[in-house]
């Protein structure tokens, strides 16, 4: 139970306190916060005042998300990042996280804007870390180009979603350079496991075709000692979240 966590988009609905509450009764040692849920982070709190609340139930703010299409670089994305580490330092949350863009505008080069980010986060003990995403439309797809990016410009941390793994087609994993492992799976015999089904990641259940048992045992055989945080975005689970069914993934995932 020391590798459970859970991220916000798992129980979106919930107040952020209920949230807090799901997390610390479900044994995780911490969550992820999320800005893209119609409303603020920590429901509007100080993000000192979310720190307080998070320790007295014995949960660390593992980091927030997100920044998406951080590699359109620009202005505004650079201003939008800016605001995410200011609120994660204020916060006391660890992490955050940074999404490629999956449509077709113009991106920077990734190492250039890995080197931007990296004078933007120095000092203030926050990690960033970069979640390839497996759709063919994606600006960066595969996880191997970003540990290269990683061991060139250094001081990144790379997101392995289970479900964005399988669907890109990978087969290597890299537990030395994971900062995070977001767990999901699509259990549906008949449908294909491609971008369309990304309303459709549940919870793990014995059906899962995304491996996800397979994924955990990898991760921990390769001396990973991060969290596994469940990330599903079917939307009648995540308006209703049922806690004693995410219990029964983590434990079907021996966590």
């Amino acid at each position: 139970m020391t590798r459970r966590a859970l991220n916000q988009m798992t129980a979106r609905d919930l107040p952020f306190e209920a949230f807090l509450d799901l997390a610390a009764d479900l044994g995780c040692v911490g969550v992820e916060p999320r800005n893209d849920l119609g409303r603020p982070f920590f429901d509007g709190a100080d993000p000192a005042v979310a720190a307080d609340m998070a320790r007295a139930r014995g949960l660390r703010f593992l980091g927030l998300s997100e920044v998406y299409g951080f590699n359109v670089w620009d202005d505004e994305r650079a201003g939008q990042i800016q605001a995410l580490i200011d609120v994660a330092a204020a916060s006391g949350a660890e992490t955050i996280s940074l999404i490629p863009t999956v449509d077709d505008r113009p991106t920077r080069a990734l190492r250039d804007v890995m080197r931007d980010i990296l004078s933007m986060v120095e000092g203030t003990g926050v990690l960033p870390l970069i979640e390839p995403i497996g759709f063919e439309s994606s600006s960066l797809r595969g996880k191997a180009d970003l540990v290269a990016a990683i061991e060139a410009v250094g001081g990144f941390k790379l997101v392995h979603d289970t479900f964005q793994h399988v669907i890109a087609g990978e087969t290597e994993i890299f537990p030395e350079h994971t900062g995070m492992v977001h767990i999901s799976g699509i259990s549906d015999p008949d449908v294909p496991l491609d971008a369309t089904q990304d309303a459709h990641r549940v919870l793990v259940d014995e059906q899962d075709r995304c491996d996800n048992p397979g994924q955990v045992r990898r991760f921990l055989e390769g001396g990973y000692a991060g969290v596994f945080s469940f990330e599903v975005t079917e939307p009648a689970l995540i308006r209703a979240p049922n806690r004693d069914a995410i219990e029964a993934s983590f434990r079907l995932l021996s966590l």
